[in-house]
């Protein structure tokens, strides 16, 4: 099965301009099987699918929840949690690594880092807390291996954190546009009906397949040097948007975990 397993909606992420329908129609078009949808520390993109979609059309199409998580110290990871497990703390951004990680596998989900060796602030390897202990790398399931919006260098050298640490690698688009769609893919050579096949397939090592070919429209593309002052903006407004949902995340922590 062949599945774009990064994927960013209208409904979901601000930066999203792709309606859930039009990404289905169009990973369809490309011959892919379905997708994962990740929109930034929201399920809403799903929720869309599955009040708007699900059941009415599309169903040859398979859909899965998915989120890219804002962590306050180790940039964006991709969390998949069974398909029965509902967190609202996943919806609220900022909190520390390690914490994400117990909280995820406490509850039976995997989770592992987005576009590892990306952007600085937004991907693991460089935060100042990979640099303090790389091994952190340990403690997830799989990393993405291959991200279309990133740099050739930068996916030669996720692929070989993977290898180090025997982490399953995913492929995405990392789509916000349409353009995008499609650009990467992951291929599962068992069946994947739901969250819990992708979990299980996973854990076991079974053998997943990634690649794509690279999109030439991304914003550090078309901002050069000047991307790094927007860079620099991201990591203060996750830094305040972190502190000031410390509480609400403290209390769903009391409540669901």
């Amino acid at each position: 099965m062949k599945l774009d397993m990064h994927c960013h909606t209208k409904e979901g992420s601000l930066d999203g301009k792709i309606p859930v329908e039009e990404y289905i129609e169009e990973l369809k078009r490309q011959g892919f099987d379905g997708m994962l949808i990740t929109d930034h520390n929201s399920y809403n993109g799903y929720r869309a699918w599955k009040k708007y979609i699900k059941g009415r059309r599309h169903e040859d199409f398979l859909v899965l929840k998915g989120i890219e998580y804002d962590t306050i110290d180790s940039g964006h990871i991709l969390v998949i949690m069974p398909e029965t497990v509902k967190l609202r703390i996943l919806e609220l951004r900022g909190l520390p690594v390690q914490l994400l990680i117990d909280v995820v596998h406490r509850n039976g989900g995997i989770l592992g880092p987005a576009h590892p060796c990306g952007e600085k602030y937004l991907s693991i390897t460089n935060t100042r807390r990979y640099r303090q202990n790389p091994d952190i790398l340990s403690s997830f399931d799989f990393l993405e291996g291959f991200n279309s919006c990133e740099r050739p260098e930068d996916n030669e050298r996720a692929v070989e954190l993977a290898e180090k640490y025997n982490l399953s690698m995913f492929g995405g688009s990392d789509s916000h546009k349409i353009e995008c769609v499609g650009t990467a893919y992951t291929e599962f050579e068992e069946p994947v009906t739901c969250e819990s096949d992708v979990i299980a397939q996973v854990i076991k090592g079974s053998a997943i397949g990634v690649g794509g070919h690279y999109y030439h429209g991304t914003t550090r593309e078309k901002m050069g040097k000047s991307h790094n002052i927007l860079v620099e903006a991201f990591w203060v407004y996750n830094k305040v948007s972190g502190y000031r949902t410390h509480f609400k995340r403290k209390k769903e922590m009391k409540i669901k975990v």
